[in-house]
């Protein structure tokens, strides 16, 4: 028997009015890809009414695939659900980089018309056929999504040196392992994860900790997945604060699986690892939107912590509260993927001024942005490499 009053409650819940909002804006946008891509297509190959219909009703399904393995996924189907995600999500990664090819095309389409008007010349000759500026940015779209997928498949080892004197006497060096963004679900599963998993035992931590996303969807069936993660060697320890997408899959759940995992989540809490350094760690801001998160002053959590001790802060979106600052010697962050697939990091570094990579404050404190060890949507990379991040405190 249904029970209304939990019905009620689910639709009154931030997080589902966040996910419609997103749905919306995202089949809008995935929406006007796809009409953009039928009319390239119409263009460069005349079609009969019937054809049209039919392109049409594919591409429509194709819009709709996302959410069409979401529900395959809930009610069971796991196997149909992953291969159609597969197949869905790299097609994404086919339209969504058509578009940006096309619009190279249209550019070059845009200077012609110009010189013709403002310098009189004759561009007849130097027009692009309707095929070519279809099949151009194509071949250009598929050749990318053959070598991304292959990147994303390759995880690079980045290294960062912090020297410090808060260190305790006889402790020489202590390291650190960063993963962020593995996003674990239909697309990345086992395969990727022992991937990961060899890059965290060859850099052999003292700390394994992870910067939030590390699920993505529905969490059953995934006892392979969940040994993976609990099998990661990390002598002192193993930390994580949540993403995004631990609030968009659940929280509880999310939660339920982390910990499982092996790792301790800090949310607005700091702890001291072994007499030797405090991890703190912060909510997403997602669960404030949706009611779900911690919120907490990170100022008041890091002035909280005793002094002497170099302080790591684990938050996953790139912010740094520069009064909080004063109070952290490390912030290690995620979430920007470095736009995952090129060009599209030119939208994410301007939206995140600190991208990828590693900033220092004017205080002196550290900020190192993962790219991300997952993937999410396409199961590719472009020009965004995942990465495991191997952080040695090093006495000063």
């Amino acid at each position: 028997m249904i029970d209304f009053r939990r019905v009620c409650h689910y639709f009154q819940r931030g997080a589902f009015k966040i996910m419609i909002l997103f749905l919306l804006t995202f089949f809008l946008v995935y929406g006007g890809l796809h009409l953009y891509f039928f009319l390239r297509l119409r263009a460069a190959f005349p079609m009969t009414v019937g054809v049209q219909a039919a392109v049409g009703l594919a591409l429509v399904f194709c819009i709709l695939t996302p959410l069409i393995v979401r529900l395959a996924e809930r009610l069971g189907y796991e196997g149909g659900a992953c291969a159609l995600c597969y197949l869905g999500y790299l097609w994404m990664g086919v339209v969504f980089l058509f578009f940006a090819f096309s619009l190279v095309m249209d550019g070059y389409r845009l200077a012609l018309f110009f010189n013709e008007r403002i310098g009189h010349m004759d561009i007849s000759r130097l027009l692009p056929t309707a095929r070519i500026i279809f099949l151009v940015p194509l071949a250009a779209s598929l050749s990318v999504n053959v070598y991304g997928y292959t990147e994303a498949l390759n995880i690079r080892t980045e290294r960062l040196v912090v020297e410090t004197d808060k260190l305790p006497k006889g402790v020489d060096k202590l390291r650190l392992v960063q993963l962020s963004d593995v996003h674990v679900g239909m697309i990345v599963r086992e395969d990727r994860l022992q991937r990961m998993a060899a890059s965290v035992r060859a850099a052999d931590p003292d700390i394994l900790v992870c910067t939030g996303d590390l699920v993505d969807g529905q969490l059953d069936n995934m006892t392979g997945s969940l040994r993976i993660l609990q099998e990661m060697p990390a002598r002192l320890g193993k930390y994580a604060v949540t993403g995004n997408h631990e609030f968009y899959a659940g929280l509880e759940q999310a939660l339920d699986f982390t910990r499982k995992a092996g790792f301790t989540v800090l949310r607005g809490e700091a702890v001291e690892v072994a007499g030797m350094i405090h991890i703190a760690g912060v909510d997403d801001p997602a669960g404030k939107r949706t009611g779900e998160g911690r919120q907490i002053s990170e100022a008041e959590l890091l002035s909280s912590l005793p002094p002497g001790r170099f302080t790591v802060l684990l938050k996953h979106i790139p912010q740094v509260d520069l009064e909080a600052a004063l109070s952290f010697d490390l912030q290690l962050s995620g979430h920007t993927h470095k736009g995952q697939i090129a060009p599209f990091n030119m939208v994410t570094g301007f939206v995140f001024p600190y991208h990828s990579g590693d900033f220092i404050m004017p205080d002196g404190a550290r900020l190192h942005v993962s790219r991300g060890t997952g993937t999410w949507g396409p199961p590719i990379r472009f020009l965004a490499p995942p990465e495991v991040t191997v952080v040695d405190i090093v006495r000063k």
